[in-house]
């Protein structure tokens, strides 16, 4: 049972981390099945290069989509967008939502560089698509026999008759291996340089980041429970009314302004000190007081964590 708290307490503590590690095993494990399984390169001089470039490129776009769909941040971004827009002539803040797109992308661009890197490590889609273009055929064949060009879209399939288009296969596996690591390496530099100066420019120190954290585990999960008793209740009431012909009592349900101020982005202000915008709803000074956007009010990237924790909104997609 030790064990077992153990490996719940590391998950609580490192499920962003353990969550990026898992898509990426997955993504590199799906891309070997594809690779192993499912392409076969046609070997063709009309057909090798739009095939190895959908085989390296399309599951790529496929995941970085499939990233925006399941963040939480983008469905609290878009929910009501346009109903905000009809009412204000604006959808968004600009600025704010310019940044709170590029932090999304970011995160949705984990899956399709590792397909990408991994692919090309495994060198199969590049060579086929590599084989099928012109003009490095044209490049790659200089100085060697006539018929090299025509015979290097036949090399991925080991059918080339003349072997020095079978001795260029080798020459393409590198060049793909050597374009992954290098991609891999402008990706780990990006992440250090990206992650260094979001926490150089934080507002708040290391040790009040962890405690933000712990705080938003909390506030979700009470959130939720008080949010599941009150549903219950209300459906208890509603349900029995029905029944009994009667009315229901007064239930103290909030607005459909209150779910949408506490539902919208959280922005930082050095001259208030909330951890979310429900801290900041039960806050706010006037009742009819708006707590979405204030002066001063920004978008800091190291805080981007106060919109994805706890219930996730993706899944009652």
């Amino acid at each position: 049972m030790d064990k077992l708290w153990t490996v719940l307490d590391v998950h609580l503590k490192h499920h962003s981390t353990l969550g990026y590690g898992l898509v990426t095993l997955l993504t590199a494990g799906g891309e070997r099945l594809f690779s192993t399984v499912v392409f076969q390169c046609p070997c063709s001089a009309t057909w090798n290069l739009p095939y190895g470039l959908v085989f390296l490129l399309v599951p790529a776009l496929a995941l970085f989509l499939l990233g925006y769909l399941l963040n939480a941040r983008t469905w609290r971004l878009l929910t009501g967008c346009c109903a905000r827009s009809a009412r204000k002539g604006g959808c968004g803040a600009g600025l704010r939502g310019a940044l709170v797109c590029a932090q999304l992308s970011c995160v949705a661009a984990l899956a399709p560089l590792t397909w990408v890197a991994v692919a090309l490590l495994g060198g199969a889609f590049y060579e086929c698509a590599a084989s099928g273009s012109v003009p490095l055929a044209r490049r790659l064949c200089r100085g060697r026999e006539p018929t090299c060009e025509a015979q290097l879209p036949l090399a991925p399939c080991r059918q080339a008759r003349e072997s020095d288009a079978q001795d260029l296969l080798k020459e393409l596996k590198a060049q793909s291996q050597v374009l992954g690591w290098i991609l891999i390496a402008v990706v780990i530099i990006f992440l250090l340089i990206f992650t260094s100066v979001s926490r150089c420019l934080s507002p708040v120190s290391f040790l009040q980041l962890k405690f933000w954290k712990i705080y938003l585990e909390q506030e979700q999960q009470i959130l939720k429970s008080q949010a599941t008793e009150h549903a219950t209740e209300l459906a208890k009431e509603n349900i029995k009314c029905f029944f009994e012909c009667a009315h229901p009592k007064e239930s103290n349900t909030p607005s459909i302004k209150d779910w949408q101020q506490i539902s919208s982005l959280y922005t930082f202000n050095p001259k208030e000190q909330y951890y979310s915008m429900l801290h900041k709803y039960v806050n706010r000074k006037e009742k009819s007081h708006s707590i979405r956007s204030n002066e001063g009010d920004a978008v800091i990237p190291v805080l981007g964590f106060v919109d994805t924790p706890g219930m996730n909104i993706t899944a009652g997609l």
